[in-house]
């Protein structure tokens, strides 16, 4: 079979046929314009998005906005405002040495204390004892989400408390001002009021327990001392009660002068014995007789000194000179004793004016108000609220709906 036969063309001339053609200079480009667009249509991502916005917005909206002015019931606020306050008085040393006469403060720790304590339950079940807080915040019947269920107990009723009384606390100034919630003029009143008896009774409390803070170990060291007293005084009667010697310096001074008075007595025995020796016979009775005499007036001197510790023959227990040791170690005893409890009665007595100087009181700046007019709940506030939280969500939802039909 014959195979086709192939013309080989030189290079200028194949380019010069591959080349396109040129277009004429007068020719000109056409372009069809796109076909306008049509009426908008409603389509079904439409229809679900406002229905959705109309559950989920509108229909909530209006039903809060129906509760709000219809069941709601208003509530009255009373106003109270107190902080804690500390004074201390100077003494007049103090006022003598220049100080001032008095410093005035605030006590942050119990400010902070108090602070707690409103929102405690402690506080509720005191004044609950007083008022009857179940019947005044349970008095809308038709309002269950503004009121006290009444078959609550005692931890619905703490939390409620919390709904009802706003506190705001200036941590700076120690300052601590209410807004109290009820449903009647007077309630709100009477419950702010009940709220700073307590108050004043925590913080008198307080006030008191600082003082015995501030005296108990001064008192301690007082009846210690009392104590120490009474058995030195108790030791030194049981001396004087055993020894028969009430003073025995004095018993001592009357001792040496009855020794004084035997050596004396003594002396002159010795010269007459030695003068009757030198001027009689030796068998002259007179000088037996001063013999004698001067043997007795020896044994009384051995005695007497004995007493003394001076000699011999008697325990050293019962001699003066250790009863005059032990009186004395008894009188120390009884005289550190004795200063020690004058010192320690001076400084519980110093403890006692510094407490009573320094005192804590609840200063009441805003007393508790009695409302005139409702001014809660803030139907407005809380419509805005809900309308913008509800939006908001709605338009999160919209956003996630587009997003997941966008990646099918």
């Amino acid at each position: 079979m014959s195979q086709p036969s192939t013309q080989t063309l030189p290079p200028a001339q194949a380019a010069a046929q591959n080349k396109p053609a040129t277009p004429p200079a007068a020719a000109k480009i056409t372009r069809k314009a796109p076909k306008p667009a049509g009426s908008a249509r409603m389509r079904g991502r439409h229809v679900w998005l406002i229905s959705s916005f109309v559950l989920f917005v509108i229909i909530p909206l209006g039903f809060a906005a129906w509760y709000l002015y219809d069941r709601a019931v208003d509530q009255y606020v009373s106003r109270v405002g107190f902080a804690v306050r500390s004074e201390e008085a100077r003494s007049a040393l103090d006022l003598l040495g220049g100080l001032s006469a008095s410093l005035s403060g605030s006590s942050s720790s119990d400010t902070d204390i108090l602070y707690e304590y409103i929102q405690n339950r402690e506080i509720i079940e005191r004044i609950q004892q007083g008022l009857d807080l179940e019947r005044m915040y349970s008095v809308p019947e038709n309002d269950p989400i503004f009121a006290f269920e009444p078959t609550g107990n005692i931890e619905d009723l703490e939390s409620y408390w919390g709904r009802m009384v706003e506190i705001n606390y200036d941590r700076g100034n120690g300052l601590i001002e209410l807004h109290v919630h009820a449903f009647e003029p007077k309630d709100a009143q009477a419950i702010a009021q009940a709220i700073v008896r307590e108050a004043t009774r925590l913080i008198n409390e307080l006030s008191a327990i600082a003082r015995e803070d501030r005296t108990r170990y001064a008192r301690v060291d007082h009846d210690q001392a009392l104590e120490r007293v009474k058995e030195a005084r108790e030791a030194l009667t049981r001396f004087r009660s055993a020894t028969r010697i009430v003073d025995p310096t004095a018993d001592i001074q009357g001792q040496m002068g009855l020794l004084n008075s035997l050596e004396a007595q003594l002396a002159e025995t010795q010269i007459e014995m030695n003068l009757l020796i030198q001027t009689s016979r030796p068998n002259d009775p007179r000088i037996a007789t001063a013999e004698r005499r001067l043997s007795v007036i020896q044994e009384l001197i051995e005695d007497e000194r004995a007493k003394f510790g001076l000699a011999g023959g008697q325990d050293g227990s019962e001699n003066y000179a250790t009863l005059l040791g032990e009186f004395e170690r008894l009188l120390v005893d009884r005289e550190y004793a004795e200063e020690a409890f004058l010192s320690s009665k001076a400084t519980l007595d110093a403890a006692l004016a510094e407490a009573q100087r320094t005192s804590r009181y609840l200063a009441t700046y805003i007393p508790p108000s009695l409302p005139q007019s409702s001014t809660a709940p803030k139907r407005e506030t809380l419509l805005a609220i809900l309308a913008a939280f509800l939006i908001m969500l709605w338009s999160v939802g919209a956003l996630i709906y587009y997003s997941v039909r966008d990646r099918r």
